[in-house]
């Protein structure tokens, strides 16, 4: 039997195996958001679809999909109901909100079904708007990699942490901020959506270490740190479960491995982005390649072509022949 449990003020039941599959709740806000994100993304597609550019890949979607209904269950499940009661639990939700729900979300590509769904005036203003020299600063690795990191700091080195306990607007106001730094990280670094400033997947995979530093520092100064929020922990007068102490401690962990452990999915899907990247390329530069030999052979049946050029001048060379990364690979025997 589900138990559905409402906003309380008294101390909830412990946290048991059955409660963490039966304690659910309801978010009006969490339920709001994760409705419209998937009206307007089935939107978007529906656009896409009816424009006549072909189907939408449904992996994208079903990525979409998933971050939504990932960020439903951090808001409705056990874990939306136990976040202002064990402070591990919180930690699991915030974690969740900055690096699991954006990163499947940015899989979804829902940039680019938004540009295919504004008017051509419109999409030519956000395309200044994207190019833009201070997108572009905006948008540099270290930027960005800055702004995934510093914002969960913040929240557990200053007040603010105490006050998402207190009220459900801040907690909401902070919960969207870690979703929007994270989208953020994972739209520049993935690179699916259009991005301001073109990218190197190994300078991710460099700057991913960055981000480890981050949640390593984050761990140390929460384990060692004093209590967080312990008068409104304490006031809960919880008889259940760990002491504040252990609890704060299992939370430090959550925010240290757990940033680690979904790094994992990131770095395989930014290897496998990668490989489609040089595949893509590879198929593009072959294509002009052979266009490019066709063109030579035809030059070569007509008497006096190529006459006026010496052997060896820029003039008597294949285009491709200067390319750095061209030459070496695609030359031909003859």
């Amino acid at each position: 039997m589900v138990t559905v449990v409402a906003v309380a003020s008294s101390p909830l039941p412990p946290l048991s195996v059955m409660r963490t599959l039966t304690a659910w709740r309801f978010a009006p806000g969490v339920v709001a958001v994760a409705g419209g994100l998937l009206g307007g993304y089935g939107a978007g597609v529906r656009r896409w679809q009816a424009s006549g550019k072909g189907p939408w890949p449904r992996s994208r979607t079903w990525c979409f999909g998933l971050g939504v209904l990932v960020l439903l269950l951090v808001g409705c499940s056990f874990v939306g109901v136990y976040d202002d009661m064990l402070f591990w639990v919180r930690a699991v939700q915030n974690i969740v909100l900055l690096m699991v729900v954006p990163m499947f979300l940015a899989v979804g590509a829902p940039l680019t079904l938004l540009a295919s769904a504004v008017s051509p005036s419109v999409r030519t203003r956000l395309s200044r708007v994207l190019h833009s020299r201070p997108a572009v600063l905006v948008t540099l690795p270290l930027v960005v990699t800055v702004v995934l990191v510093v914002p969960i700091l913040v929240l557990y080195t200053c007040p603010i942490y105490e006050a998402t306990l207190r009220d459900p607007v801040v907690s909401g106001v902070a919960g969207t901020a870690l979703v929007v730094a994270g989208f953020v990280y994972f739209w520049t670094r993935f690179r699916i959506d259009p991005t301001p400033r073109p990218g190197s997947h190994l300078v991710t995979l460099a700057i991913t270490i960055v981000e480890v530093v981050g949640d390593a520092v984050l761990g140390v100064v929460v384990w060692l740190g004093p209590l967080i929020a312990a008068g409104f922990y304490t006031a809960l007068n919880r008889q259940w479960g760990p002491d504040l102490r252990t609890d704060q401690l299992l939370g430090a962990g959550v925010l240290w491995v757990g940033g680690d452990v979904v790094g994992l999915p990131f770095i395989g899907i930014v290897l496998a982005r990668m490989v489609r990247e040089d595949e893509e390329h590879a198929r593009i530069v072959d294509a002009v390649l052979d266009r490019g030999d066709a063109g030579s052979a035809g030059a070569e049946e007509v008497p006096g072509a190529g006459a006026a050029a010496e052997p060896g001048s820029a003039a008597g060379r294949l285009w491709w022949e200067d390319d750095p990364q061209l030459a070496d690979r695609f030359r031909h025997p003859r």
